[in-house]
């Protein structure tokens, strides 16, 4: 199977729609540049789904659902916003069919036009905040702290798939606050969930930054990431946090009532996470095999196959291999396909980025053991049947915290400091880019200079490290600290 699979060296983009389509993770859709989510990555997606649910939840979050239609008028009302989506947006103009008086099909019925037309969300902040001016009226009624898991449409003219598709799955946070300081404060909370899952979850290490003006949100004051790498030396932004001051509230006139009796508008924060993260976890872990994913993210952690079948004395050990497991809270899957042998077996699960495999047969029986396969290292050791969930339990965190360890290590060793220009151009054309520290004089004119010039953006304005001051790498004109320059998805 992973003979059928582009190598990372040989082309990488090749080798990560092989992996998405071998592991029967998604696929093309009729409707161009849309994906269908199969079962087994739909099922990933769940992790990560009720993962970061639980996590808005602990912190006061609740969920509720929105319209997917917003009236044109809505993104009129904030001219940062709807000048930022104006060119994604899926207009629906008419809301009726009719047969085609030739009889060839349907047509749209030119008489069913829409007296307002609507876009298919791009984003919900405008219908939202529509919404808002009719919850809030007091001071009592905040913080009001809404999310939303729902389906968005960017019209895209080159997808790929989970990377960047015309519809995605996300999640949407809209928060509304009594002051600044509050709503600012729930913008770093909402980074640090984000950099907290991305970690300790997906085991993918990330930078926490602030995007430069140029890159901001459409429509926010200030707009926080986090940023990782990818084995081919590319960026991806993960997710952000928006802190959009007033400019939505006072776009649709959400006012409180203050504890003074004082009109105010409110402040405001967007915040999401996308399918995205799907493509993130394969870049990040995979290799040239196929899918490698962290135990706590894989809907199968362990697999047992039998040696070279089934029989009633292997059949045994394996349930109660999988009672011990399932008490631990461990998901586990028995293979009993009988019209595979398991050299077959072992290659699919493999190719699946099943984290750990035990291999049974009647000579591991006779002598009380198992053998034990992991996905990451690709190692292979008999462990004895007796405590074997134990030892599970231990290896699946070993695991989660060696593929961590392994994408931390390659960007500590693809992230360089750089001051003159000559050096950044000629390191950002290899073919390992990676991050590129180095200094920024502030403007955006010499920020889009860099990217005509080297196609590298600016990822974030680290929050943490070197706040040294310095020399534009460009420019040579004084630089406050530090940004991560990149290429990127």
């Amino acid at each position: 199977m992973a003979k059928e699979i582009t190598t990372r060296a040989d082309n990488y983009s090749d080798w990560y729609q092989d992996v998405v389509k071998k592991a029967n993770l998604a696929d093309h859709s009729a409707v161009k540049g849309c994906m269908v989510i199969k079962p087994y990555g739909f099922a990933i997606w769940e992790k990560i789904r009720d993962q970061l649910d639980t996590m808005f939840k602990e912190t006061g979050h609740v969920n509720a659902y929105f319209p997917l239609f917003i009236p044109k008028s809505f993104l009129s009302k904030e001219a940062q916003h709807v000048d930022g989506f104006a060119k994604e947006c899926a207009v629906v103009t008419h809301h009726r069919l009719m047969n085609a008086p030739d009889g060839s099909g349907v047509v749209v019925d030119p008489d069913a036009k829409l007296e307002e037309e609507l876009i298919v969300r791009p984003t919900s902040e405008t219908i939202i905040w529509n919404t808002y001016k009719d919850w809030i009226n007091s001071y009592r009624d905040l913080p009001l702290l809404i999310n939303q898991w729902a389906n968005v449409v960017r019209w895209e003219m080159r997808t790929r798939l989970f990377l960047r598709t015309t519809e995605f799955l996300w999640q949407e946070g809209h928060t509304a606050h009594a002051t600044k300081d509050e709503a600012v404060e729930e913008t770093l909370k909402i980074l640090d969930i984000y950099a907290k899952f991305s970690e300790e979850y997906m085991a993918m290490p990330v930078i926490k930054g602030i995007k430069t003006a140029n890159e901001r949100f459409a429509g926010a004051d200030e707009t926080y990431c986090i940023e990782a790498l990818m084995q081919d030396g590319k960026a991806l932004q993960a997710g952000t946090s928006h802190f959009l001051g007033q400019n939505f509230a006072k776009a649709f006139d959400v006012k409180f009532l203050n504890e003074n009796n004082q009109q105010e508008f409110v402040w405001a924060t967007s915040w999401g996470v996308s399918t995205r993260l799907m493509g993130g976890l394969i870049m990040t872990h995979s290799d040239d095999e196929g899918l490698v994913l962290p135990p706590k993210l894989a809907p199968v952690q362990v697999v047992i196959v039998p040696i070279p079948k089934p029989t009633p004395a292997i059949d045994e050990a394996a349930q109660k291999i999988m009672a011990a497991l399932k008490a631990k809270g461990i998901s586990v899957q028995y293979d009993q396909d009988m019209k595979n042998r398991p050299g077959f077996k072992f290659a699919e699960h493999e190719l699946r980025g099943v984290p750990v495999r035990l291999g049974i047969g009647e000579r591991d029986l006779a002598n009380g053991q198992v053998e034990v396969a992991r996905r990451d290292t690709k190692e292979k050791s008999a462990q004895n049947l007796e405590g074997i969930d134990r030892y599970i339990e231990d290896l699946l965190t070993d695991i989660q915290q060696n593929l961590f360890n392994r994408a931390a290590a390659f960007r500590t060793e693809q992230t360089r400091q750089v001051d003159n220009f000559d050096d950044f151009k000629s390191l950002i054309d290899t073919d390992m880019p990676g991050f590129l520290s180095a200094h920024w004089d502030g403007t955006t004119e010499t920020e889009l200079k860099i990217k005509e010039l080297t196609k590298a953006t600016i990822r974030c304005i680290p929050m943490e490290g070197d706040k040294e001051p310095g020399q534009c790498v460009l420019t040579g004109k004084p630089s406050a600290q530090r940004v991560l320059f990149a290429k990127a998805y």
